[in-house]
């Protein structure tokens, strides 16, 4: 991750993203503009983040590693969203890695210095809550498919959600517990999707070949059909 010293970009993406309506006072001068590369992290786990950072463009995704030293993915990011907002309310939770899918742009705000400002601002504080509830929604909605839907139609959509560069390259472990499978079924629709010329085998990971397809079997779930 690395800051960017642009004021021109900085104010773009602010203007793009909404992001100084989040607040009630006049941020743009204490902000910080970042550039995360695919693969980079934006927090780490176990380490208290410096910022709290608003995602202005990419996606990202949430791991924890579990006691017995396994990694979980939990949750994904897309723009416009906080990250860091659970560690900014609450100074003893413990952060989790989040991970850029795809290159990311975020804007930042110092935590320390920020942090009274932001809890004594309703503005902010409104904003946040209808953040959080929206991702509570989500997170209910991907727990009602997984229990309503084949599996064909949700590793559809989770090929579509984590891909990048139309290359899916998830650990199979990690994708099989997120959507609540076992790894034997995993493999086999993965087969199936590449038999059928939706993906390709690669050296790393999966060729997106027909994105189409993929996008009709993840619109299945959606509530219109």
């Amino acid at each position: 991750m690395k800051e960017i010293h642009n004021e021109h970009l900085k104010r773009q993406l602010m203007d793009d993203s909404g992001y100084e309506r989040q607040f009630s006072g006049t941020v743009f001068s204490d902000t910080r503009l970042f550039h995360v590369m695919a693969g980079d992290f934006i927090v780490r786990e176990g380490s208290q983040p410096l910022y709290l950072f608003y995602l202005v463009r990419g996606r990202a995704k949430l791991y924890a590693t579990q006691p017995n030293g396994r990694v979980s993915l939990i949750d994904f990011f897309s723009a416009p969203c906080f990250v860091g907002e659970i560690e900014l309310v609450n100074q003893e939770h413990e952060p989790r890695d989040v991970q850029a899918i795809e290159e990311c742009w975020c804007l930042a705000l110092p935590m320390k210095s920020y942090r009274p400002l932001l809890l004594g601002d309703t503005l902010f504080l409104r904003n946040l809550c209808v953040a959080l509830s929206q991702k509570n929604y989500r997170n209910i909605v991907s727990l009602t498919q997984n229990q309503s839907f084949p599996l064909v139609n949700r590793l559809a959509a989770f090929i579509l959600l984590t891909q990048s560069g139309d290359v899916y390259d998830e650990k199979h472990t990690q994708a099989a517990e997120y959507m609540g499978v076992t790894y034997r079924h995993l493999l086999f629709v993965i087969a199936q999707f590449t038999r059928e010329g939706l993906l390709q085998k690669q050296k790393t990971g999966y060729g997106i070949r027909n994105r189409k397809a993929l996008v009709a079997l993840a619109e299945e779930m959606e509530p219109k059909h």
